[in-house]
Parts: C-alpha cells; structure tokens; sequence
C-alpha cells in the first residue's frame, strides 16, 4: 500500500539532511546532500569518504524504503556526506540517507527536516535499530542551535539527558515520514534531569572486609585525594575485596562528571539502553588484555580501559603478570590524565583520568613472608617476579600498603559492630574533598597537584617541617618522594579538617612509602 508519492512539488531534485559522526569525544555535523538527476542510468553514487559500512547504506536505503511503500527514484542519485574530508564510518547515517533521498523526490516536505539533526541505522523492512554515539551527537545539535534530533527508540533516554533540545523517539521509517508531513505528529520525550536520577546500588562494601584497617585507611586517603594505590600481600588477604570496595567509598558522580562518562560509554555501545551512567566506573581488565584493549587505538581509534575508567578506578589485578609493555604505556595517562593516539588520518584524544589501584603477590607462589606457609621460590624467580614492574611506574603509586593474611579471630567476627560501613567513610571523603574544592577553587585534588601547587598550597606546621626533613636525610628520600609525602599528608590533614599539615600527617604518610624504597 503507498502511504505518499510526491505531493510536493517534483523540481525539488536537490534536498539537505543534517546527520553527525564524532571524532574522538567530538561531535562533527555532516550535511547529508541528495542529488537526483535528470539524465543518466539509474545508479547510486555516494561520495565523502566513507568507508565499507556506509557504502553498504545504499542497499539497506533501498530496501527500507520500498518495504516502507515508497517507490526508489529510478534515476542517477549522488549522496555527498559534506565535509568530504573527514573519515566516515558507521550505520547512522542509514535515515539521514533514506530523508534526502525521499525528499529529493518530493515525498517529504522539505521545510520540515530544517534545524533538525537525524541518526539511525535502518532494517531492510523499515525499522530503525539503535546505534552507539547518540550522545555526543545531541551536545552537537544543541551547540549548533538544532531544535530537534530524531533518533530511534532505544536511544532516546541517551540523548533526552541533553537539555534545550526536542529528542524525537522513533521506531520506523514510516514514523519519520508521517511526522514530517504533518500526518501524524510524534511528542518529544520530556528531558531527564541528570540530579533527579538514583545512584545504583553497590555490591560490595567495606563492612565486608573483615580486618584489614590499615589498606582501609589507606584506600580511604587515596579516595579523599584521588591517590593511586598498589597494594602487596598473599593470595587469600582481601586485596581484590578491598579493590571493589573502594568504588563504594567514593562521592557519587557530578553532574559535569556524569555527562563526561556517559560520552565515552556511548560511543563505544556500553550504555545498554540506560541513557547514562550513574556511578564511577569500576573496570577490572584481566592481564591478559592487549595494550590497545588498555590504553586505546585501533584503525579508527576507539576509547580502552583507561578512558571506561575515567573519573572512577581502574584496578589491575595480579599486576606483574601484565606484559611489561602494556603496563609501560600507562606512564603518560597517569601524569597528563589524558591519552592522546596518533594514526595516518589523524589524532584522537580521550580524557583518562582514573585512580590506578593494582594488586600483587611478593612472589611467583605468593607466600613470601606468610607467618604459617612457606614460600617455594627460588631467590631468582623472586626477583625476577619483582622487576617486572619498573620504577617510574612504582614512583608515579603514591600509596604502598602491604595486607598481610587475615587472622583467624578476625575472620570468626561475621557480624561486627565496630567494622565501619562504606557510607560512614564516603562522608569523610565528601568532606575531605569539598575542602581540596574550596583550596583550589574547581574540581582540583591533592593527588593532581604540581611542584609549585604544593610550595604553593600546603602549609607545614613546624613539627611536621622537622619530621620531614628528618626523614628525607635518613630514608634518603627522592625529590618526587618529597613532594609526595606532603600531598598524601595533606589529604590526611584534609580527613581530620585541619588547616595545617601536622607532625602526625607526615608520620603516617612516610608509612606508605614503598618498602624497596
């Protein structure tokens, strides 16, 4: 049954459709433009760069609209996906294609695909099927004044968190089509206020961790001053339970902070219909994952691990067993807390700014220095096991604690009053935070200061200036250790509310230096 064929007037031979694509975190707008032409063999060019996905468009195109009770032009069509000189990939581009072609014909009103921004992968019998990077291509409408984005049903939430734009959900070809000419009119769905939504729950928390009030500390110092941690001990002390309870003594994502994560998950197809994300991310590689999967790249780069765990935790479990390759290329995401991949086309940069926390054994068997097991490696193999993470990464973990085996009286206690809960030691944090937010005036940490934030920003009770000049002639401290000892320092006096680093602050820091040190 034919729905509509060309009430509109037929000189129109020429139409614009605006789409998008992205590059890196960046949306880029793109000017789908459709020429029909009078004279020639009936054909389909498209041109603009595209790669083999978009080139495969013309067939699903075809299909969609005949299924849709539309008749193909029977002519020569030339599709341009302007600026022609920006790469191109993907199936969005699927209905922006499908509108010019119809409109072209006259069989969409022209005026009505003005200030308005279409994505969509198209089934051969009409449908439209999600697609990933809705997100940063909504921020694109909204910076280049669009009023509406089109965009199918299951990514709708996605782009409906964006305020000041009309998101209009769609399930067919024919729905777009209707809507356009009038016929039948599609409400926008209401705009999702990024404050209103629940942070999800946690499995894990720190009441679960029976013992262990050192690495706890430890780990809470490091979430109030976003320090990396790497913490040591045998197999069965509670390192990867403790890893995972860390996420849940963190404060709850910003609304800046959710939108920046939320568009990374979204162009790699990891929002699952959510729309965003709502809690830090938490990403656990396993150490067999390449240095691509960790850091990011590929032909057309794509964000890795480092990037899925920007603003949360990345933890690296059995952290030796890495290739030292992979763990290498963490030292420049570290510092800069970005990761910048450079290819023939061009580079991509993707934010990375994440808390590193890692795990290890003191030896290949892991019973180095247990009190009641004993330790079957050979002198060599111990050290080798050791030396496979180099000293600049050790020197850029501020926070070295060893967790030794639970003892048996700890374990017993399965329900003990006096273990705190992850929501009692997220509210010191918040605190500690909102204090570092206050000294630096944005959402600066202790952990991310400078040389010059440190001589800048910290004061040293006289006490404390004592206890570290001490400490720097006996220990024979590096500068890099120097200043570290004071930021670690300042996030504890940060803990405790104090104005001023004390000589206690200092004493504690000292005590998660590295023991090789």
């Amino acid at each position: 049954m034919r729905i509509l064929r060309a009430p509109y007037c037929e000189r129109y031979m020429l139409a614009h459709v605006f789409s998008g694509t992205h590059k890196g975190l960046t949306g880029v707008l793109i000017d789908v433009e459709v020429d029909i032409a009078n004279r020639g063999f009936p054909s389909v060019n498209l041109v603009g760069l595209p790669n083999k996905s978009i080139e495969e468009a013309k067939d699903r195109v075809r299909s969609a609209i005949v299924n849709t009770g539309f008749e193909m032009p029977d002519s020569r069509l030339t599709i341009n996906l302007a600026p022609a000189d920006i790469p191109k990939e993907g199936s969005e581009f699927d209905l922006p294609i499908a509108l010019g072609i119809l409109s072209a014909s006259g069989m969409v009103d022209k005026k009505a695909l003005q200030r308005s921004v279409f994505v969509g992968e198209l089934s051969l019998e009409g449908k439209l099927r999600p697609i990933s990077g809705v997100l940063p291509l909504a921020l694109l409408a909204r910076e280049k004044k669009m009023e509406y984005v089109y965009v199918p049903f299951e990514n709708a939430a996605e782009a409906a968190i964006v305020p000041d734009i009309k998101v209009i959900p769609l399930f067919t070809l024919e729905d777009v089509i209707l809507h356009l000419n009038g016929i039948k009119i599609r409400k926008p769905l209401d705009h999702i206020p990024l404050q209103t939504i629940a942070k999800e729950d946690l499995l894990f928390d720190f009441s679960m961790v029976s013992g262990q009030e050192t690495a706890k500390r430890a780990l809470e110092i490091a979430a109030a001053g976003f320090h990396n941690v790497h913490l040591r001990g045998v197999p069965g002390a509670g390192k990867t339970l403790l890893s995972r309870a860390f996420a849940s003594i963190l404060p709850p994502l910003l609304q800046e902070e959710m939108l920046e994560v939320s568009k990374i998950y979204s162009i790699v197809g990891q929002l699952h219909g959510k729309g965003f994300i709502t809690h830090r991310p938490f990403r656990s590689p396993h150490h067999t994952t390449s240095r691509i999967g960790l850091i990011g790249g590929g032909t057309h780069p794509v964000p890795g691990e480092i990037s899925l765990a920007h603003r949360g935790v990345l933890f690296l479990d059995e952290f030796p067993e890495f290739p030292r390759s992979t763990i290498e290329s963490l030292r420049q995401p570290i510092e800069d807390g970005v990761v910048t991949i450079s290819r023939a086309a061009g580079s991509v940069t993707f934010p990375a700014r994440f808390i590193l926390i890692t795990a290890s054994n003191p030896c290949p068997c892991g019973y180095l220095g247990h009190p009641t097991k004993r330790c079957k490696c050979s002198l060599s193999h111990i050290v080798r096991y050791q030396k496979k993470i180099s000293g600049p990464i050790l020197d850029r973990i501020d926070i070295h604690v060893d967790v030794p085996p639970v003892k048996h009286d700890k374990l017993l206690k399965h329900i003990d009053a006096s273990i705190e809960s992850s929501d009692t030691v997220r509210k010191r944090v918040i605190q500690a935070r909102e204090r570092q937010y206050e000294r630096f005036h944005s959402f600066y940490m202790n952990g991310e200061m400078s040389t010059s934030d440190i001589r800048s920003k910290c004061v040293l009770k006289q006490a404390a200036s004592n206890l570290l000049k001490t400490a720097v002639s006996r220990l024979s401290l590096s500068a890099r250790s120097y200043f570290k000892i004071i930021k670690i320092a300042q996030t504890i006096a940060d803990l405790g509310s104090k104005d001023s680093i004390e000589g206690p602050h200092i004493a504690e820091a000292l005590q998660y230096r590295p023991k090789e040190e």
